[in-house]
């Protein structure tokens, strides 16, 4: 029960209420459910003694404060991205991709095709079959999976560049169960990464807007992908155990990946609760102008109750499924079971 009926929440997770205090009129609590979190008004709060027509509640805001609060979140997500790449660009540098000629071979599998025919691991292929590979990006890699695919128990020529030399080197792919082709490589763009840091105050803002607008532009193409393509990203999706275990090895590789990662989680979080789903911020915001569109009329309450209760269960069982997924496939589960 709140000592104060005005006082508003703030919550971390849904759920039963784990711990809890107060201060400056504001309540928080720690929920059985770790799944973001959410801010509660008063407007909720089903024991408060304030008149349903008090011209201070949220409900009773004209629609533009409703969507400023509602968005709040939102604007803070987009603005901590920004702020830990502008923090990135000043005390560690940027990183700059470098594309040089070919497609690097990072490992060898032993026992390989590729291994009983001499392909080493740091090679860099710069021909199949004669054709040669474009400089730097995917282009490459998918080039050489493509022909060696389609290519069991044939020969396939690959000229190769081994310290300072260049030479040909002839593979015979093993034939896959499903009839396809492979050598038993892996593969990735011939690319290095250098460090630039910005000389003046103005140029750390240009580099630090050209590096946001990078990443969120990745961002809003990934959720295309799994829009467009749901069958086949479906299976990539990831909860927080998923998160948190990425988090952890990027922290461990260099920090310059732990930069990238927390700008890319605020910036999926901002993308993601706009998005006009009940329970979450762009649920609300839809609500809300769906009664800018009717003039200033809202949906029945009970509809409203309806369709955000109905979310909140599905984001509910949505994490725990993530949860367990995601558990199960962590290494040292795999080991155990």
């Amino acid at each position: 029960m709140l000592k104060n009926k005005r006082e508003g929440r703030q919550m971390i997770g849904f759920g039963p209420i784990l711990a809890k205090f107060n201060a400056n009129n504001v309540e928080y609590s720690l929920r059985a459910f770790p799944l973001g979190g959410f801010v509660g008004f008063p407007d909720n709060d089903p024991d408060s003694d304030i008149p349903v027509d008090d011209k201070n509640l949220l409900k009773n805001r004209p629609i533009l404060d409703r969507i400023i609060v509602v968005s709040a979140g939102v604007v803070a997500n987009i603005i901590f991205a920004y702020l830990i790449i502008f923090t990135q660009v000043l005390s560690v540098g940027l990183p700059v991709q470098e594309a040089y000629p070919g497609v690097l071979v990072p490992e060898v599998r032993p026992f390989s095709a590729a291994s009983r025919d001499g392909l080493l691991a740091g090679d860099v292929i710069l021909k199949v079959n004669g054709n040669e590979l474009p400089r730097g990006g995917p282009n490459g890699v998918s080039e050489i999976v493509d022909v060696i695919k389609q290519s069991p128990k044939r020969n396939v020529v690959l000229k190769v560049a081994r310290g300072h030399q260049d030479f040909e080197i002839g593979i015979t792919p093993d034939e896959n169960y499903d009839g396809t082709g492979k050598i038993g490589v892996q593969l990735s763009p011939n690319v290095k990464f250098t460090k630039v840091k910005p000389e003046s105050v103005s140029e750390a803002f240009n580099y630090t807007g050209r590096e946001f607008w990078g990443l969120s532009f990745n961002v809003l193409d990934s959720l295309k992908q799994t829009v467009l393509n749901f069958s086949q990203t479906a299976s990539k999706v990831s909860g927080p155990v998923a998160i948190i275990a990425v988090g952890a090895e990027v922290a461990r590789s260099n920090i310059d990946g732990l930069y990238q990662f927390a700008a890319l989680l605020n910036l999926n979080l901002a993308v993601i609760n706009l998005l006009p789903l009940p329970a979450l911020d762009g649920g609300t915001l839809a609500f809300i102008l769906i009664e800018a569109a009717r003039g200033g009329r809202k949906l029945p309450l009970e509809v409203e109750q309806g369709i955000m209760s109905s979310g909140i269960t599905l984001v509910i069982f949505l994490g725990l499924f993530l949860i367990v997924k995601d558990t199960l496939n962590l290494d040292f589960i795999k080991d155990m079971l």
